[in-house]
């Protein structure tokens, strides 16, 4: 399992510079100039000239580029060119309003999702089943924006109970967390009623009943465990994706994230801030999908007994 591990993050290196390089050269061949978005257009071409000799924009790509890698590899991603701070700094800011509103988000899902999967598998074609199915593909369909809004209409506008905009409290994140989490939670609600519902057929299951093993302890020992494994995949991909800003709830809800800062920075061409939130981003993906990747372990067991026959 250890040198699994290592491996997998001795495999992120070449992948986050492959990264770095494909994103370095797409911001090199998109339309244009950081100085003159900075200086203006009518700006003196002496100034401009000068501008750019200072921030190293005047040498070839290449030269740029590795300057960067040997750069970042010392700790120094850059200083943004609209405020001059240090880039990195800018993403460590914001990234935990984001973090904040992503594991909100999850939450709900992983606390509501799964339990109403489980139930509509267990109640196949009832009542419950139909209603939560129905009421799943409603949530797959409502763009997050006008959910947000509605939201936004009726418990801050109409009702009074909670902030619109901002994060000034906890009472602030759940309009977004809730937004956030409604379509997410009707993929992980019909996976895993589906996946519930293949498992339960299995023979293991019916042989648990002969043997006189009470429901609940099926369901959630034998069953559950063996119908995680998509679940916890989706949830896990989610995660890593929604860590890189969640840019329709940030916008709907002014939520000043990582999101809305990335989209600030790509527009204005601020390429060590893009650099920056981008690589930050990947490497805690990578990170996360290892996560998952061990906690498949502590779920199935087969996988347990092929990482201790690779160690022997």
């Amino acid at each position: 399992m250890g040198k699994y591990i290592v491996k997998r993050i001795l495999w992120m290196i070449p992948v986050i510079i492959g990264i770095s390089f494909i994103l370095y050269s797409i911001l090199e061949i998109t339309p244009g100039d950081p100085v003159v978005m900075i200086l203006g257009e009518n700006a003196p071409q002496d100034k401009v000239d000068l501008l750019r000799e200072q921030m190293g924009l005047n040498k070839p790509f290449l030269q740029r580029y590795i300057n960067y890698v040997l750069g970042a590899l010392h700790g120094d991603f850059g200083s943004s060119y609209r405020t001059r701070l240090p880039a990195f700094q800018e993403i460590i800011a914001r990234f935990p309003t984001t973090l904040k509103l992503t594991v909100g988000g999850i939450s709900l899902v992983i606390l509501m999702g799964i339990p109403l999967g489980i139930i509509a598998a267990i109640r196949q074609y009832s009542v419950f089943d139909n209603v939560s199915m129905v009421g799943a593909l409603i949530l797959n369909s409502m763009p997050g924006f006008w959910l947000g809004i509605m939201l936004t209409l009726l418990f801050s506008v109409k009702l009074g109970l909670l902030p619109a905009t901002g994060v000034s409290s906890w009472k602030s994140f759940i309009l977004p967390c809730v937004t956030l989490a409604a379509g997410m939670m009707a993929s992980v609600v019909r996976m895993t009623r589906s996946n519930m519902l293949e498992v339960i057929r299995q023979e293991y299951i019916t042989t648990a009943r002969a043997k006189g093993s009470s429901e609940k302890r099926i369901i959630m020992h034998h069953a559950l465990r063996n119908a995680l494994l998509p679940i916890v995949t989706i949830i896990g991909l989610n995660f890593s994706s929604l860590l890189g800003g969640t840019l329709i709830i940030e916008t709907v809800f002014n939520i000043p994230g990582l999101g809305a800062l990335m989209i600030t920075a790509v527009r204005s061409k601020d390429v060590p801030l893009v650099m920056s939130g981008v690589l930050f981003v990947a490497l805690l993906g990578g990170f996360i999908n290892l996560f998952v990747d061990i906690l498949y372990v502590f779920i199935d067991p087969r996988l347990k007994s092929q990482f201790v026959k690779g160690r022997r």
